[in-house]
């Protein structure tokens, strides 16, 4: 279960804690008490297509999506001014088959120093290493161009234009070992016809993936998720942040 409150005598978080902890021992619970007015440190990855971080940067500047922007990491060059614009640090890893443990440690080493709670793949193209997935489990969302299970791997509208389908769509999910296979957070879909190209399939999918990752991040951040084995549990969202969740 998941409840909200708001402590009417102002108790501190600290000892709510205290109170409940002797309730929650009696009845071997595993629970966790969050401050709703924390913003939750989040560090976003790019490569090369820039639909989602534009779209998640302007949610964040008008208070859409309120999170602490730690810093954005690419392994391009592409947005830079863009990030810098919004007084936010920029980190270019390059990633390549040579350096890749390389470039992971210093990603590893900018997580630690950056005290970063969650990582948003934002169209970010480079595959996380087991133990990277493993060390932050729970804490790395990826926005996958496909409506999961369907169509996974490369060029997934392709594969969705050949086989003609009516329907496309986008996923959000916790990253796993796994490629594409972690416990799904969000999804939503467009119909298209047949008179709808492949590169008409892409640009109505932006649209759908801006979305569905704003909902996931904003689902996360308010400890609305809960992971069950490979599902995840989604509780609604509270009266008064559904507006700016459903934005867009």
């Amino acid at each position: 279960m998941r409840l909200t409150f708001v402590s009417e005598a102002g108790a501190e978080r600290s000892a709510i804690a205290d109170g409940f902890s002797a309730v929650a021992t009696r009845f071997d619970m595993q629970w966790q008490l969050h401050d709703s007015e924390h913003k939750m440190k989040v560090l976003l990855m790019v490569s090369r297509f820039g639909h989602c971080l534009n779209d998640l940067l302007y949610r964040w500047k008008i208070g859409a999506l309120p999170i602490d922007i730690v810093g954005v990491v690419s392994n391009h060059f592409d947005y830079q001014k863009v990030v810098v614009n919004h007084d936010i640090p920029f980190h270019h890893i390059k990633v390549t088959k040579e350096n890749k443990p390389e470039a992971e440690a210093q990603l590893l080493q900018l997580l630690e120093s950056s005290g970063t709670e969650l990582v948003v793949l934002a169209r970010y193209m480079q595959v996380l290493s087991d133990t990277m997935c493993k060390k932050m489990s729970g804490r790395i969302i990826n926005i996958h161009h496909s409506f999961l299970p369907s169509f996974k791997g490369a060029n997934p509208y392709k594969q969705a234009y050949e086989r003609g389908v009516k329907l496309i769509g986008a996923t959000a999910h916790y990253v796993t070992a796994d490629l594409d296979e972690g416990p799904i957070i969000e999804q939503d879909t467009a119909r298209i016809t047949h008179a709808q190209s492949a590169d008409d399939y892409v640009s109505i999918g932006r649209d759908v993936e801006s979305q569905v990752l704003a909902r996931a991040i904003h689902a996360h951040i308010h400890h609305r998720t809960f992971i069950n084995g490979n599902r995840t549990v989604v509780f609604p969202a509270s009266p008064g942040s559904f507006a700016s969740e459903r934005m867009g």
